[in-house]
């Protein structure tokens, strides 16, 4: 009898096991993916909705706004032990990479600007002023940022082949919402009457190439780094010369030295939003797009 109860007990205790060891298994096949910053965020929580063994999270807090000299915390270093994939924006943005990479690297790097910057560099060579690979903001693009969702997908799609039909089908869906956006954005930018305006910092230079605008003068090269008194002046003397009807600022930053520019030239400031905050919900580029173009309208059509 005492042989029976301890056969019976030996199963019981092998069943459980084997239970503890498929959840275990379960837990470690999933893919856990990480985010640089918000663009990348809601780009690939496009890309994964529904994806039920898939787990996102954004290193950056939405607050952060754009990487500019972004360091690493001690709570950033515990997202990224746990992640399977890291998706960054590329171009320089994540100064950081170098040290996580060092630190953890088995990390898959998706970089969504593969490519991107180059070709655009190679189109632009010959004109005088364009800088594209030193400037990291490809997302600010609507049709870049669709490039850089196809970037996503087609390696995210070799990381894990066994959902790449599921990632296909919800980027698909994601570009032919972007490519409506960016259809009435160009339709409503053919009605601006003005093409100069000036910018905070350097974040629009590729939305202004794609909807046939001109910046004339950059407020801060860097978020932080407030222009000199003889920077001042000479964006006053461009504003009055080439006569700019709108100063753009950004809700992420302190609008200091946009106000003063404003009251020495009687020009009204406006508010465009470079995407690098805001809610975690899969429309949020497109929304935070749609009320940049309606500011574009009122000031300059």
């Amino acid at each position: 009898m005492k042989k029976r109860l301890l056969l019976i007990a030996l199963i019981i205790l092998s069943f459980s096991l084997v239970g503890c060891e498929k959840t275990q298994i379960i837990e470690d096949e999933k893919l856990n993916i990480i985010t640089s910053f918000y663009p990348m965020y809601i780009a690939t929580a496009n890309i994964v909705d529904g994806v039920e063994d898939v787990t996102l999270e954004c290193l950056a807090s939405p607050e952060v706004g754009c990487l500019h000299d972004y360091q690493l915390t001690v709570n950033d270093m515990k997202k990224l032990e746990g992640a399977d994939v890291f998706v960054i924006n590329g171009g320089g943005m994540e100064s950081f990479l170098d040290k996580a990479i060092s630190v953890y690297p088995e990390i898959k790097i998706i970089n969504a600007s593969t490519d991107i910057l180059e070709e655009h560099h190679e189109e632009h060579k010959h004109e005088e002023g364009h800088h594209h690979e030193e400037n990291p903001h490809v997302w600010v693009s609507v049709s870049l940022y669709i490039e850089q969702i196809k970037n996503i997908v087609d390696d995210l799609k070799n990381v894990d082949p066994q959902n790449a039909d599921k990632y296909e089908a919800n980027a698909k869906l994601y570009i032919e919402k972007l490519t409506e956006l960016k259809n009435e954005m160009h339709i409503k930018a053919k009605t601006f009457n003005s093409k100069n305006i000036v910018t905070f910092h350097e974040a629009f230079e590729f939305f202004a190439e794609e909807f046939d605008l001109n910046i004339v003068a950059v407020i801060e090269r860097e978020p932080g780094t407030s222009p000199s008194a003889k920077d001042l002046v000479e964006i006053v003397d461009t504003i009055n010369e080439l006569e700019v009807n709108a100063i753009f600022v950004e809700p992420q930053y302190l609008k200091t030295a946009a106000t003063t520019i404003a009251n020495e030239t009687k020009v009204n400031t406006y508010e465009l939003d470079p995407v690098v905050s805001g809610t975690f919900e899969k429309d949020a580029y497109e929304k935070i797009m749609r009320k940049n173009i309606e500011v574009l309208e009122e000031a300059l059509k």
